[in-house]
């Protein structure tokens, strides 16, 4: 005969009796099952939708003993609060169950394209994940970023998302967040002590140096009268290694340019801004056989528009970062000098960044830095890769792209980093 303990059955205990649970000491109810209590403690052990716990991590949580655990858990897959994923191994189908959801500080960069793309991200998997998101706008200020580190630190929020520029006052921030044990996950710009989430600027750098390479060996022999890098210098070293990064692509596809002119701007601002200071660069050193190494997307349409301002779109190739939609954009016109884009997908860093920082909160191993996907976008493959871009049409205008151009970014300054 199958032997029975008592966990499972649901047993009602006698008035009176006085029983414990996993929050402290409560009087016991005569109609109360102290089976479906600790099913409940099972449901809470499961802190997110999808979340996979071996059986170990459960007996952890709920402080229940191994066969009880285990026998609740069966229940619930019968029940079809829980799955079965493999041996030992359990997800919650159900969603979380406990009385507190995480709360997470998110303080945004400012107001451009790929901060819009990060934010509508991280709010969608916020809420999927039953997350309270405590948003702030770090408006591409020092100041404000540091005011928001504190008021994050008033909210009292589990953890910080850090979406700010500026390197210098990077430390100040992180050291704020120590003082408050809150752990931080840093976007697009280091914080010490804080887990970096962004990109391999090396890495994109050198995609985009070796393409710019090889069409210049294709299109024009190899020859080159000067590169121009345009650079960001308030987003700090690490952002130096994508133009770095250009660099060291470029001489491995074109050994020769170690010998051509480079010339550093700075393409801190709005488009405006830095189609000015192009224009003055080309006043003052005229036309030639160019290439541009673009910090972003913002930075390389202005310098399209400089060099067709000044006649001489035909003695440039220029590479952009970001692959935001004005660069597809003009990836897609025929005959246009952007030789291409490095994508970095900001759509996609709000599952990214949501399903990190639950694992630290659950105390789950991370690694130091995490490094997203990076893709080189070219007028072959842009419609493979977005392919649900609104169509602009094979014979747009380059007078309406740019002047789409300008219109997006005129409130938008080209400090993504």
């Amino acid at each position: 005969m199958a032997r029975h303990s008592q966990d499972d059955f649901d047993l009602i205990d006698p008035p009176g009796k006085e029983q414990a649970t996993r929050g402290g000491e409560r009087k016991g109810d005569r109609n109360e099952s102290q089976t479906v209590l600790r099913a409940c403690e099972v449901l809470k052990a499961f802190r997110h939708l999808g979340e996979e716990l071996p059986l170990t991590e459960v007996m952890e949580r709920t402080h229940l003993p191994k066969t009880t655990c285990f026998r609740l858990l069966r229940t619930l897959i019968h029940g079809g609060l829980i799955e079965r994923v493999s041996a030992g191994v359990y997800r919650n189908s159900f969603g979380p169950v406990s009385t507190r959801p995480f709360r997470i500080g998110f303080a945004t960069q400012g107001d451009t394209e790929f901060a819009r793309e990060v934010t509508r991200g991280v709010v969608t998997a916020a809420a999927r994940e039953h997350v309270q998101l405590v948003t702030f706008n770090n408006r591409y200020s020092a100041r404000e970023a540091l005011r928001n580190a504190d008021a994050m630190i008033r909210e009292q929020v589990d953890l910080v998302l850090e979406f700010q520029t500026y390197e210098r006052v990077a430390p100040v921030i992180a050291s704020k967040f120590l003082a408050a044990d809150t752990p931080v996950i840093a976007i697009e710009v280091p914080h010490p002590g804080a887990t970096y989430f962004g990109a391999d600027n090396y890495k994109a750098g050198m995609m985009g140096g070796r393409a710019l390479g090889r069409w210049t060996r294709d299109h024009w022999e190899g020859q080159v009268d000067q590169l121009v890098l345009l650079d960001l210098p308030i987003a700090g070293s690490l952002l130096e290694l994508r133009s770095a990064g250009l660099v060291d692509g470029l001489r491995g596809e074109l050994p020769g340019i170690v010998n051509t002119p480079l010339v550093r701007l700075n393409g801190r601002g709005t488009f405006e801004q830095v189609l000015e200071v192009l224009r003055k660069f080309l006043r003052r050193r005229g036309t030639r056989r160019t290439l541009v190494g673009a910090v972003n997307d913002i930075c390389a349409l202005a310098a399209l528009r400089a060099f067709e301002e000044a006649g001489a779109a035909h003695l440039c190739a220029i590479m952009g970062q970001n692959a935001l939609r004005g660069a597809r954009t003009e990836l897609r016109r025929p005959g246009t000098r952007l030789v291409g884009s490095v994508a970095y997908f900001p759509e996609r860093y709000g599952d990214e960044l949501m399903a990190l920082a639950l694992n630290i909160l659950q105390h789950k191993p991370v690694p130091a830095t995490v490094f997203v996907k990076h893709q080189l976008l070219t007028p072959r493959n842009v419609d493979l890769i977005y392919p649900l871009d609104e169509a602009d049409g094979p014979g747009i205008r380059r007078s309406s792209l740019l002047g789409r151009v300008d219109s997006a970014s005129r409130n938008q300054r080209a400090a993504h980093a």
